[in-house]
Formats: C-alpha cells, sequence, structure tokens
C-alpha cells in the first residue's frame, strides 16, 4: 500500500509525542547517565523514548528502515527510513533545562521529506512535510522577515565547537555583526528560526539523526537550511538555519 505523506507526516507526530512525553517521567526527577565512548552523554530515558518509537514504526509500518541514535541501523536500505533522535539536548535534560527535544525525520530514497521537532517539557510541536507547509502547535508556522545580519538574532549550540572544527575566525566575525546571540541551541535553536523567533541557527557539529527533522522543518517554513558551504543536505556534518533573505550574506563568513 502507498502512503502518503500527511499518513507519515500525522504518525510522526504521534510516535514523537509517545517518545517524547516518556522523557517526562524522569525529567528533573532521578535516571541513570553514562557517558557513550564519544564523550556524549546519554540517560535510560533517550534509551526508552527510542525503544517507544521503534516499536511503534514497527507495528505500523513493518519493512519501513530506522535510524537512530541510541540502537542503530535496520532496514535502512528500504525506500522509507525513519531517522530518529529520541533526545536531541541530552545535556539540557540532565540539567533540567526544557531546551530538550524529540526529532523524527522520513526519508524517502535517502531525501528527508517529513520532519517533527517536539519539545516535551514546553509542551511545543513543529512539524512538516514537503508541500505542506510547517505548523507550530498545529497553526502554520514560517521564519521571520529579517533582511539584514545587523538586526539578527544568532543562536548555536556550543561557541567552542566552532573552533574545534576550524570556523572560529567565521563564527567571530559573524557574531560581531549581529544584534544578539544566545545558546538556545541543539535542535531547539532551529525550531526557533522555523516559528519566526530567531533568524539564524548554525551548529558547526551535526549528525544525521541531528539533521533530518530540520531540514524540512525549515525549509517548509519559508527558511534556508543547509550546510556551511551553502549545500542542501543532512550528511555533511554541519548546518546553518535561516530565512533566505540572510543566507548568501551569512555563508560568506564561512567563504574565507
Amino acid at each position: 500500500m502507498s502512503l502518503s505523506l500527511t499518513e507519515l507526516r500525522e504518525a510522526a507526530n504521534e510516535f514523537a509525542k509517545a517518545g517524547g512525553d516518556s522523557t517526562l517521567n524522569y525529567f528533573k526527577k532521578s535516571f541513570d547517565l553514562e557517558i557513550k565512548d564519544d564523550a556524549s552523554p546519554v540517560t535510560n530515558a533517550d534509551r526508552e523514548a527510542e525503544t517507544i518509537i521503534r516499536k511503534k514504526i514497527n507495528e505500523h509500518f513493518p519493512g519501513h528502515g530506522i535510524i537512530g541514535e541510541e540502537f542503530g541501523a535496520e532496514n535502512e536500505e528500504s525506500e522509507i527510513v525513519w531517522v530518529l533522535d529520541p533526545i536531541d539536548g541530552t545535556k539540557s535534560f540532565i540539567h533540567g533545562i526544557p531546551f530538550y527535544t524529540t526529532l523524527i525525520g522520513i526519508l524517502k530514497n535517502r531525501k528527508p521529506v517529513a520532519g517533527v521537532i517536539y519539545a516535551p517539557a514546553l509542551d511545543e510541536i513543529v512539524s512538516a512535510a514537503v508541500g505542506q507547509g510547517c505548523t507550530y502547535n498545529g497553526r502554520p508556522a514560517k521564519v521571520r522577515k529579517c533582511d539584514s545580519i545587523s538586526d539578527a538574532t544568532f543562536l548555536t549550540t556550543d561557541v567552542r565547537s566552532f573552533d574545534e572544527y576550524g570556523f572560529g575566525r567565521s563564527f567571530e566575525e559573524l557574531l560581531g555583526k549581529c544584534r544578539i546571540h544566545r545558546t538556545w541551541g541543539d535542535a531547539y535553536g532551529h525550531m526557533l528560526v522555523a516559528t519566526g523567533r530567531a533568524d539564524i541557527m548554525i551548529d558547526a557539529i551535526l549528525n544525521i539523526w541531528d539533521a533530518a527533522a530540520l531540514l524540512p522543518v525549515v525549509t517548509e517554513a519559508g527558511g534556508s537550511f543547509t550546510d556551511l558551504n551553502g549545500k542542501v543536505t543532512i550528511e555533511t556534518g554541519n548546518a546553518i538555519s535561516c530565512n533566505r533573505l540572510l543566507s548568501d550574506g551569512i555563508l560568506n563568513f564561512f567563504k574565507k
């Protein structure tokens, strides 16, 4: 049976809420914390949320592929692949900061076609599918019409990562041109751009499970989602979300 993007998007909304809401059983409460080989933190809340989402995908869409941060890949050569990050912003989660999200991206033939960003502690959900626009808690969402970097609010996750990945000078120059800079980062920062509450969000390092949901959300909100070379992709390990009026000017900082 051929599935419509609407059906997949609605299912992604449901699954993100189920997985995300399970994290509230641990948020600001007791949880088990481990440090992975890449030095990133993981909790039993991450693993439980991904388990819930994987079970729902396998029950409703047997044969679909899944790529998840915590439990790896299955059937990843399938036409439809679900890409999961059960808690994006685990460092926020473990410190009791509500700016963490549950991410689901859907790929069709390796291309992102739908995405959901759900912030369970804030009860905010952004959802999009190609050609269907973007919604924020059920209402249409659009990027802000800011046409000058000097008027822009610039977000990022970790300022040290720019130096680490060779973008330190570009970051400092861009930072000096923007009106406001804050570290309301991880996927929540990209959500803020898609909903018109910030203008620029840049991550110097991303994995596919971080990025797969973001591209359809930001672009369907009328924005631009590219890597730091201006390529529309989820696979090169970094990303800029912004409105299209600012994109060329921001990319110029990273071409130096």
